[in-house]
């Protein structure tokens, strides 16, 4: 996978200096040897890690939250190039040190990583097309005969798959997208969660948000590392409170969109 280097101008020393003091582990230490922070980001991911097709530039709020943690540790930042299914792989073979992406805290993923604690959420939406004639609102989703997208490896997956009980989960795996599997007739809707929901919704004229009667599963968002060194789950622990405390975390919420999911 291609990785992008960010450099940052910055006076480590002073950053690090101002870092809380906190045992030393493995990754802390790797990170502040090199000077180099390497994140783990899933680059179609609209408002969160997005790459855009065109300019390559990389926009969202873990984008400029991961700026932020590379300047308090004071690191030059490494975006890794991740996507959901290979994740896992992705954090314990040591391709990064932290995964940046708004991950979902599933009981799956806690088994194999650790997470700090969430900094976003979001429930479950639906996008079909504002033309569509099989799923014109929530309530034709489940129904017989009718597909329904949801992005391999994503935690919607596994959830609509407990709560459709006639309609039929269609996996779609990447280089497909869910909007091409829609606009091409081969589901009737797609799943997603309110991040990913606001790129069709200012980009395609085409697109019609669902929103279930009532809450189908929140799901908290956090950062994720491999298993097995505290002091740097810790540190990442620590970061987060701070953003939330001093106001980054509202702010770059703001500045993309996502205002409304911040977790408290």
């Amino acid at each position: 996978m291609k990785r992008i280097v960010l450099s940052l101008s910055l006076l480590s020393g002073a950053c690090l200096a101002a870092w809380p003091a906190v045992q030393a582990g493995p990754v802390s230490d790797r990170v502040r040897s090199t000077g180099v922070l390497r994140v783990c980001i899933w680059p179609d991911y609209y408002g969160v890690t997005y790459r855009h097709p065109r300019t390559r530039e990389l926009k969202g709020i873990d984008i400029d939250l991961s700026a932020e943690l590379a300047k308090d540790l004071g690191a030059r930042l490494e975006y890794v190039d991740s996507s959901f299914p290979s994740l896992v792989a992705d954090l314990t073979s040591r391709r990064c040190d932290v995964a940046m992406s708004a991950i979902a805290v599933t009981p799956q993923r806690q088994q194999v990583l650790d997470f700090t604690q969430p900094y976003l959420h979001s429930d479950v939406y639906a996008i079909t097309t504002k033309n569509n004639a099989v799923v014109t609102q929530w309530s034709d989703i489940d129904q017989p005969g009718v597909r329904v997208g949801v992005q391999q490896g994503t935690l919607t997956g596994p959830i609509m798959a407990a709560q459709l009980q006639h309609a039929r989960v269609v996996p779609v795996d990447a280089p497909a997208t869910r909007e091409q599997e829609l606009i091409a007739g081969r589901v009737d809707v797609f799943m997603t969660n309110y991040f990913y929901s606001r790129q069709l919704l200012d980009n395609a004229n085409w697109a019609k948000l669902l929103v279930p009667a009532h809450s189908i599963r929140v799901v908290p968002y956090a950062y994720a590392v491999r298993p097995g060194d505290g002091a740097w789950l810790r540190q990442m622990e620590d970061f987060v409170a701070r953003i939330k405390r001093d106001g980054r975390l509202k702010a770059a919420a703001e500045k993309n969109g996502l205002g409304q999911v911040i977790e408290p």
